[in-house]
């Protein structure tokens, strides 16, 4: 049907002879016409129409891709809470395999594998063990804080002591 349309519309321009003369411009029925103009028609309206679907397409690749991007952060999101949560409960559990308070736990036990933390729960309660030598309140210690100062120092001489 369109290569028919083709054919009559280049024959309406005016055709040549062989010796370059040109012959008068064919003319063609109203309703041929109106065949023509109506077929134009159609397909200017599907174009339309196919202009629209296209945009419509690439706005819901754009939102697809939204979603996707936000998948992909709460995915992250996710995995990084369930890591914190597998190192929280192995921290926890080897504080109660040493006998450490959640406190203590928390304030010392930071290893980022099991044997770290491990070699850090047993300092912790080797430290808390009865009869493990302990520093001095006054070991370390600078200043007067450990030691007499000199009133006291005078005082006891003059006491004979």
């Amino acid at each position: 049907m369109a290569d028919d349309a083709t054919d009559d519309t280049a024959s309406a321009d005016t055709e040549q002879n062989d010796d370059g003369s040109q012959e008068d411009p064919k003319t063609f029925d109203a309703e041929y016409v109106q065949k023509l103009r109506a077929e134009a028609a159609k397909y200017r309206t599907e174009a339309k129409a196919n202009a629209k679907a296209a945009e419509r397409l690439s706005q819901l690749e754009d939102a697809n891709k939204s979603d996707a991007e936000r998948n992909a952060e709460r995915l992250a999101a996710a995995e990084a809470a369930a890591q914190q949560a597998q190192a929280d409960a192995l921290r926890f559990r080897i504080a109660s395999r040493f006998k450490i308070s959640d406190e203590h736990a928390e304030m010392y036990l930071h290893g980022s594998d099991e044997e770290s933390l491990i070699r850090q729960a047993e300092g912790l309660a080797a430290l808390s063990k009865p009869g493990t030598p302990r520093p001095g309140p006054s070991q370390g210690a600078t200043g007067s804080s450990g030691s007499m100062d000199t009133n006291q120092i005078i005082r006891r001489r003059l006491r004979g002591g």
